[in-house]
């Protein structure tokens, strides 16, 4: 009988484990999602792509964009303080860190006229595809 009762006992202390393990994957996973920011992404006609990227409380210097292969990769640094003081108590709550998000592009996307702007808490991106790889239209003779 000793047995069985061990037994039960470890397999209490096994679950107990493994569902304080799951809570703490799960405040993990929040952390880290709480550092990528958000991203509506959109084909504009055949040739040309939108990005837009939610990046509040982070200065438009601290944005790196940068395109390797057929990868973009944006990094910010948010630096946040959210501070308020009362009479009878005060409260601070910083968020900052290195926020990081990379997206896989088409083949054919044109460099040189990619364009990114800053406004009001969320960047813009713009690609368009090579003048080579845009569709044309064929007139019929």
């Amino acid at each position: 009988m000793d047995v069985v009762k061990t037994a039960k006992e470890i397999g209490n202390t096994v679950e107990e484990k493994v569902e304080h393990g799951l809570e703490v994957a799960k405040e993990t996973f929040a952390n880290v999602a709480s550092h990528l920011p958000f991203a509506n992404l959109a084909k504009k006609g055949n040739d040309a792509f939108n990005i837009e990227i939610d990046l509040p409380g982070v200065d438009k210097n601290d944005i790196e964009l940068q395109i390797e292969d057929n990868i973009l990769t944006v990094k910010a640094t948010r630096k946040m303080k959210n501070e308020v003081k009362k009479e009878d108590y005060y409260l601070c709550e910083s968020s900052f860190g290195l926020i990081s998000r990379a997206f896989v592009l088409p083949e054919g996307i044109d460099r040189d006229t990619v364009d990114a702007k800053y406004e009001d808490g969320r960047l813009y991106i713009s690609l368009e595809k090579e003048e080579s790889r845009k569709a044309k239209s064929i007139s019929v003779k």
